[in-house]
């Protein structure tokens, strides 16, 4: 029976010490809603003026141009059965309406027991895969095919041409 009360007794003082930082906690958010004082308006004013030089280096990025980076390639497998079936999604993410051409992927000696649309991608040589026949591939725009063989390939970017 005495165990059951001290329980119940450090369970009651956690509900009050919980309860008395709330309270205080309150009091403090009280304090600080409060109207600003100099230092506040100094801080807010501080702030505002070191985010202009940071927007502006952004905006510069955005127009900068397009990079390997936004060539997103992505693999998924299928869910089928018999040989493998995997998808692929190439996927151009610039926002500075750059439209990257010639790209070229890593692809080792990529084979499809499918058959792949080569205007769609074709490996040229050991390790050299052409996207999209070499032609623009427009923002946003999504590349996407399927192969089968009995394992994954790597594929990741090699290069491009770039605007």
């Amino acid at each position: 029976m005495m165990k059951y009360s001290c329980r119940f007794c450090l369970i009651l003082l956690i509900i009050i010490i919980v309860f008395c930082n709330l309270e205080r906690l309150s009091e403090s958010v009280k304090e600080f809603a409060g109207p600003p004082n100099k230092f506040m308006k100094d801080k807010i004013h501080k702030i505002q003026t070191e985010k202009q030089p940071f927007l502006h280096n952004r905006k510069l990025l955005v127009h900068g141009g397009c990079t390997n980076r936004d060539i997103s390639i992505s693999q998924s497998r299928d869910s089928t059965s018999g040989i493998p079936q995997y998808i692929v999604q190439i996927v151009n993410t610039c926002v500075s309406g750059c439209a990257p051409s010639q790209i070229h992927l890593h692809c080792a000696w990529f084979a499809s027991a499918r058959i792949v649309n080569p205007r769609t991608f074709k490996r040229l040589s050991y390790d050299d895969c052409l996207v999209n026949g070499g032609k623009p591939l427009k923002t946003s725009q999504i590349i996407r095919f399927t192969y089968s063989n009995s394992f994954m390939y790597p594929i990741t970017f090699k290069s491009a041409k770039f605007c």
